[in-house]
């Protein structure tokens, strides 16, 4: 298995830069963050060339704070093209190859018709680009209030649109909460699959340990097809160099 660094949890000590040069020292094989927008691309652009990492994705802005995302939310269309705009832009400049769209705390048919328009938007701004656009269900305890919180609620909304390049992020932390069934649930869902995240559960650490025998599901996940770099998106219980005991046992 090959496995990607998710800068928004792990080395968050450090600037983002060096955060990315300690991921090509520890062995993982990709990037992915969270918000980068306060580093400069060109400063990103630089390590990920230094080092030879890609660079997978990165997230529309939250918003206001104790918001969650924008795209979901009822006429605030002009805020979230302007955060989709900003990501692709970002996305481009440092080559990252997926932006996920953040839906945001809402609810009900009007938060759906919103959420749809605004990822039409950003599937055909991307497309060009060759950037593929991500949706991700978060879980009702972290996350509580969230539009998007199941793997089925979203692939019926990536079925309906019908872009090509609007594609499911499958947090195997989260779904486990809401749905479980992860080996069941991969195999259904892999077709809308754009990406790969894990951490135990409950407690969102390091994947050596809680509920989830994370090397069974990576030998299915393995058995599925699937050659992209996993996203360990944990939060380290110390230092993350700490923390990386699980990398070799279940590469």
């Amino acid at each position: 298995m090959r496995f990607s660094a998710n800068l928004g949890f792990l080395w968050t000590d450090r600037p983002l830069p060096d955060a990315i040069r300690a991921a090509a020292a520890a062995g993982f094989d990709a990037v992915e963050c969270h918000w980068p927008y306060d580093t400069p691309a060109p400063e990103v652009a630089a390590a990920l060339a230094e080092t030879g990492l890609p660079m997978l994705g990165l997230n529309t802005r939250r918003g206001a704070p104790g918001e969650n995302g924008l795209a979901a939310l009822t006429g605030r269309d002009q805020e979230a093209r302007a955060a989709i705009d900003e990501a692709l832009a970002y996305a481009a400049q440092i080559g990252a190859g997926c932006v996920h769209v953040m839906a945001g705390f809402a609810t009900g048919p009007e938060a759906e018709a919103a959420f749809l328009a605004n990822l039409r938007y950003a599937a055909d701004a991307a497309a060009p680009q060759g950037i593929t656009i991500l949706i991700e269900p978060l879980n009702h305890y972290d996350a509580p209030g969230y539009f998007l919180t199941t793997t089925t609620q979203a692939a019926r909304l990536i079925d309906g649109l019908g872009a090509p390049n609007l594609k499911l992020m499958f947090d195997c932390y989260h779904v486990q909460i809401m749905e479980g069934d992860l080996t069941r649930r991969l195999e259904r869902m892999v077709p809308v699959i754009g990406h790969i995240q894990f951490a135990s559960v409950p407690d969102r650490g390091p994947p050596d340990a809680g509920e989830v025998n994370y090397a069974h599901v990576f030998a299915h996940i393995e058995r599925l097809g699937w050659t992209a770099p996993l996203g360990a998106e944990y939060r380290p219980l110390a230092a993350t160099d700490d923390s990386l005991s699980w990398l070799d046992k279940l590469r």
